[in-house]
């Protein structure tokens, strides 16, 4: 039965929310293109269906895809970070650079570079510059968490650095990837989103450019319905990637 609830509970809860703000539109009259109610907004998801799965799709390839790069980046350099202290001590203030600096900011310098007509190419780089320090300072971190008195078995037998890095420090490091991955994963959905903001144009038709063209034609309840999306698009991706985690961990457990 507490199972039950607990499930139910949050359900419960946007249902009262909802209910409060459609009562709230109704009561007030309040301008549909200011605060629609969710009976428009629901409207607008059925309307736009298709064009919204298919933007979401593109948001969320995009995403993908610079999750996949920033993880070989951030996962190779953190060998070489662990191979050689030199390195980490020249890599890590960079890192720290790129995880403080606001994506809004390097957007239209990104975008530049990448090509006016090419802005694809610029939404890739600044999602990876995104997620690439979640999965980096995981992998360090994890790198730097093997058990001590192994490490000093390692020395025992006269291990080579990348004997040590690859048969002890890599395999430690392994629960440190997963939460990495998982935090990146987010935030590379975020900075595809931030960065198609960047862009303004519709050269790549994600969620954002759903959400700049309804603004523009105050559309607020196609506006909403992006934003509905691109919610339920997050916590499926949150669900599958904590239950990846999860799956992960078993393995590392029992292996």
């Amino acid at each position: 039965m507490n199972r039950v609830l607990d499930v139910l509970a949050p359900f419960a809860l946007i249902g009262l929310l909802l209910a409060g703000w459609e009562i709230a539109c109704r009561v007030t009259g309040v301008p549909a293109y200011f605060l629609p109610a969710p009976s428009d907004v629901a409207v607008a998801l059925a309307t736009d269906t298709a064009s919204l799965m298919q933007a979401a799709w593109n948001t969320l390839s995009v995403a993908l895809i610079s999750l996949m790069i920033a993880s070989i980046l951030a996962q190779a350099i953190a060998l070489l970070v662990g191979l050689s202290p030199l390195i980490d001590r020249a890599v890590r203030p960079l890192a720290s650079v790129l995880q403080v600096t606001p994506v809004v900011a390097i957007a239209p310098l990104v975008l530049i570079w990448a090509g006016i007509d090419h802005p694809e190419r610029a939404i890739v780089a600044l999602a990876v510059l995104v997620a690439f320090f979640p999965i980096f300072s995981g992998a360090v971190t994890g790198l730097k968490a093997a058990d001590p008195d192994l490490e000093r078995l390692f020395d025992l037998y006269g291990a080579s650095r990348l004997q040590r890095v690859l048969r002890l420090r890599l395999p430690s490091a392994v629960p440190f990837l997963l939460e990495g991955h998982k935090v990146g994963a987010g935030l590379a959905v975020i900075g595809a989103v931030v960065a198609e903001f960047g862009a303004g144009s519709g050269g790549v038709r994600g969620l954002a450019w759903r959400i700049l063209d309804a603004g523009n034609k105050l559309q607020t309840a196609r506006m909403i319905a992006a934003l509905v999306v691109l919610g339920l698009m997050g916590v499926v991706l949150h669900a599958l990637l904590e239950r990846a985690e999860r799956t992960g961990l078993a393995w590392w457990r029992g292996r």
